[in-house]
């Protein structure tokens, strides 16, 4: 893409009260109570981004910054004093963050048909042995409540206050399920733990009608949908996060961040708290006071991380983002205006994505090894179906057919809900395509046949169990063979050298081993090295009528700890023409002693049984 060539914007999402609003979010859907939604924390569901007014910019900003944060949490038009013109191109960040929410944000009513949303209640964890707020909603905010207060303070100044435990885990999994939602945004989200995400947005704000609109959908949908959210969008990921946390809906141009995060107080800045408070000490309220001192004095006092991440808000350095998935090789996806939930269009939808997605691949003559369908519910539900292939993959009726196979296997089916409204197909993993002679080398047309049905059941049951067995340079029986999944390792199976079977002699090892070697009784048997004349195997006495061997095989001493013993194997065959496989673990005569040089008893197993 283009956009790494262009300076980035990234986008900061914060959802200061996510902890309470997940909780009442799962109630308000389900009904249900505080047990069931520690189970089931995120049954509810994100929706289409839907047009509405975004939050009023609010904070301690000049009055010309407020200004232009209102115009674009109204979606209006930008100024060039405001923006980056287009054609610059520049990184745009989002970030997202839930601890502390700035002045107003996220003060909307829930809409329900009972009061519920008036009733103050806070979320507690566990710290040094007291019960503190870990999290808040807007009515117990209006009690004066804040984050890391006592629970028995609280209860104190509110005795009617609802409370709920903590969940990190399920927290963590909504803001998983918002991230995912956000990826019919730009592929490239990262997560800004606990409550946060960043969005890099570089070079496709403009699908979505401009920075300005793409803000507004965003807070707009997750405002819809009961989560308190500030967003903002500057150059760099730290100065989009500073602003956030004090000031909603705010777009900082390219070269204004040092503007922009000057009159902050410095604990936006997320620093430890012994360094905001040494910075008071000193006199430096605001990140513009630290800003005009010194870079070394700031960094003898504070630390280098410290002035990095100052530097990193002033829009001096910049810090890349981690996204959670890698970016795919190549992307094609379907909108729709309207919603679709028929089977008929959304396979119709996957083939005429399948040969855009060929097409695109054949001019730089690649193939696709691992494939992706992305499918976006309008309630914002993402479910993805992944689909790997042993051969690059150059026809978009092979790619088809096996989304098909995958479709008609699952366990839990597609379910379309109110609709889709975005399909999307990646190549997540590709490699250059080596054209063969496919008309006169028969072998070439026996390997497509085959490599093509191990695709097609991998699609249904899975890569993973779909094996071939390959040689490993080793003599000890369960080490012989190495299972592998056959799209893989198909070339290397096909091309192996197993052991020539001796013609007229029976095998020298049983077609199929047990995963572990099975114990049997042995009452009597020839010392030093020979068979049993009976074993008991699981409680069935055999009488031994043949025996072949014995076969000595010592172990790997170079990669053992001297415990492994010799075994001694036999080819055994009973009274009733079963034929065994079994082995003495250890030697009589030096093995088979206990620590005061004793004689001990054999331990005999059965590995394996002949056709």
């Amino acid at each position: 893409m283009s956009a790494f060539s262009a300076k980035r914007r990234i986008l900061s999402l914060w959802l200061p009260r996510l902890p309470i609003d997940r909780i009442k979010r799962a109630q308000a859907n389900g009904g249900a109570s505080v047990e069931d939604d520690s189970s089931h924390p995120t049954d509810g569901a994100l929706p289409l981004p839907l047009a509405g007014e975004a939050q009023a910019a609010c904070g301690r900003r000049s009055l010309e910054l407020k200004r232009r944060c209102e115009a674009s949490a109204m979606g209006g038009g930008v100024s060039a004093n405001d923006t980056v013109r287009a054609e610059r191109a520049p990184t745009r960040i989002a970030s997202v963050d839930a601890m502390r929410p700035p002045p107003q944000a996220g003060e909307v009513k829930r809409a329900r048909g009972d009061n519920s949303a008036d009733i103050p209640s806070v979320v507690v964890a566990k710290e040094n042995n007291a019960l503190l707020i870990y999290s808040l909603d807007a009515a117990a905010a209006r009690y004066g409540l804040t984050m890391g207060q006592p629970l028995a303070n609280a209860r104190a100044i509110c005795p009617h206050l609802q409370v709920y435990d903590a969940d990190p885990a399920a927290d963590a999994k909504t803001l998983n399920d918002i991230a995912d939602w956000c990826d019919r945004f730009t592929p490239l989200v990262a997560l800004d733990p606990p409550h946060g995400l960043f969005l890099d947005i570089t070079g496709c704000a403009h699908l979505f009608g401009g920075e300005a609109q793409i803000l507004r959908r965003l807070c707009d949908a997750l405002t819809a949908q009961g989560f308190a959210v500030s967003a903002a969008i500057a150059s760099t990921s730290i100065c989009a996060r500073t602003m956030n946390r004090h000031v909603h809906s705010c777009i900082i141009a390219d070269g204004e961040e040092a503007e922009a995060v000057g009159p902050l107080p410095v604990f936006t800045l997320g620093v430890e708290e012994a360094i905001t408070n040494g910075l008071r000490r000193a006199g430096l309220k605001t990140i513009g006071d630290v800003a005009a001192r010194e870079r070394h004095e700031i960094t003898a006092r504070f630390g280098a991380a410290f002035t990095t991440r100052l530097e990193q808000a002033l829009g001096e350095g910049d810090a890349p983002i981690s996204p959670r998935k890698p970016l795919p090789d190549y992307i094609v996806e379907q909108r729709f205006a309207e919603p679709v939930a028929t089977e008929g269009v959304i396979a119709a939808t996957l083939s005429r994505l399948a040969t855009t997605l060929v097409a695109s691949m054949e001019k730089q003559g690649k193939g696709a090894r691992r494939l992706e369908a992305s499918f976006f519910r309008t309630d914002g539900v993402v479910r993805t179906l992944e689909v790997e292939t042993g051969q690059a993959v150059t026809r978009g009726t092979i790619i088809d057919r096996l989304f098909r196979e995958r479709l008609e296997a699952l366990s839990d089916p597609l379910d379309p809900g109110f609709g889709f409204d975005l399909i999307r197909l990646s190549a997540s993993r590709t490699e250059i395509v080596v054209q063969q002679q496919r008309d006169l080398d028969s072998h070439v047309h026996d390997n497509d046949e085959l490599a093509a049905l191990i695709d097609r059941i991998a699609a249904r049951i899975g890569g993973k169990r779909v094996v071939v067995h390959l040689p490993q340079d080793t003599h000890i029986p369960e080490h012989a063979a190495l299972a592998a999944p056959a799209q893989h390792h198909l070339a290397a199976a096909t091309s192996a050298d197993w052991p020539a079977r001796a013609v007229g002699e029976p095998p020298l090892r049983p077609l199929r081993l047990f995963d572990k070697p099975e114990p049997i009784k042995v009452p009597l048997a020839t010392v030093p090295d020979g068979p049993p004349h009976q074993f008991t195997w699981r409680r069935a006495l055999h009488a031994v009528v043949r025996v072949e061997g014995p076969e000595r095989i010592a172990m790997e001493w170079w990669r053992q700890d001297g415990k492994t013993l010799t075994r001694d194997y036999f080819r055994i065959e009973d009274a009733e023409g079963l034929r065994f496989w079994i082995f003495r673990d250890g030697l009589y005569e030096s093995e088979l002693k206990d620590e005061e040089g004793r004689a001990v008893p054999a331990n005999w197993f059965v590995h394996g049984l002949f056709a």
